[in-house]
């Protein structure tokens, strides 16, 4: 050994270990476990929810004679709409009218619905969104399925990332952004239409029902979680080396960096409430749950 030079002890790196192989003592499993429950119970839901294509829409009448409108956030906007099917929105209601002759009702074995024709924007943003991702990667195909846990094995020992397809395309994400902000404020629009009751000679009036309120909330939520995005924060404020140097701008950062601190929160939380919110109108659309009218 030359003179001068350090003896470092030889430490052996740890072995592979096997799938779901650790040395945690914790409940390390439970928050996977849940996220991949949770999510996948939501994913069910909503795409039978797409698929049955009848009583997204409530407009029942009360006991003055006004009727509410309720449009589920799972089939908004409606592009066209088929008449035909029982609980589907009125003409009046949809963007290009009747459902057109050109457009089938059903490839193969697949219904096509109101709810298929908008499904990419809101689906794909929050399938590509960054925060779930971390979430479901973990939940469903072990990416790791903890810290400090064995992965499966039929990945190789090579880590790829997200530089080539399929996972490549999760780097859409920030166009996916664009859509889902637009779709905010269709979403507010619809929440103030079912503030607006229409009366038995055509007229309306301002009410509120319950109903009012589960749609406004659930408005509220999908833009909380839209405006917690990651890519919102750089879009309005981490291109630049110095954001303080434009106020306006440092704040409209400061604004969405407030809302992406609980941005874990608003995923969760606005997936739950789109169920319901659906669930709730579709319910009360098939008679079993009834509207209470507070004014």
């Amino acid at each position: 050994m030359a003179r001068g030079s350090i003896s470092l002890p030889q430490v052996a790196l740890p072995d592979r270990r096997g799938f779901l192989e650790t040395k945690r003592k914790d409940t390390w499993w439970a928050f996977p476990l849940i996220t991949l429950l949770y999510f996948l119970a939501a994913i069910v839901y909503l795409n039978w929810a797409g698929w049955h294509g009848e009583h997204y829409y409530f407009e029942g009448a009360y006991e003055d004679g006004s009727r509410a409108q309720y449009l589920s956030p799972a089939y908004s906007p409606v592009l066209w709409s088929d008449t035909s099917r029982v609980g589907s929105a009125p003409l009046h209601h949809a963007w290009f009218g009747e459902w057109p002759s050109w457009l089938p009702k059903a490839i193969w074995l697949i219904p096509i619905t109101p709810a298929f024709l908008i499904l990419a924007i809101p689906g794909g943003f929050r399938f590509t969104c960054y925060y779930y991702r971390g979430a479901y990667y973990k939940a469903f195909w072990g990416d790791p399925v903890n810290c400090a846990v064995g992965e499966p094995g039929f990945r190789g020992k090579k880590f790829r990332g997200e530089r080539w397809l399929p996972l490549s395309f999760m780097n859409i994400h920030r166009y996916f952004l664009y859509g889902a902000l637009i779709f905010n404020v269709i979403l507010t629009y619809d929440a103030v239409l079912s503030y607006i009751f229409v009366n038995a000679d055509g007229s309306h009036r301002f009410g509120i029902g319950v109903g009012s309120l589960v749609i406004t909330l659930n408005a509220a939520l999908l833009a909380f979680y839209s405006f917690g995005c990651h890519s919102l924060r750089h879009l309005v404020g981490g291109v630049k080396d110095c954001v303080s140097a434009n106020p306006l701008r440092h704040k409209t950062y400061d604004c969405v960096s407030c809302f992406n601190r609980w941005h874990m929160q608003w995923a969760w939380i606005s997936l739950f409430w789109v169920c319901f919110t659906d669930l709730y109108i579709r319910l009360c659309s098939m008679g079993i749950w009834s509207d209470w009218r507070i004014i």
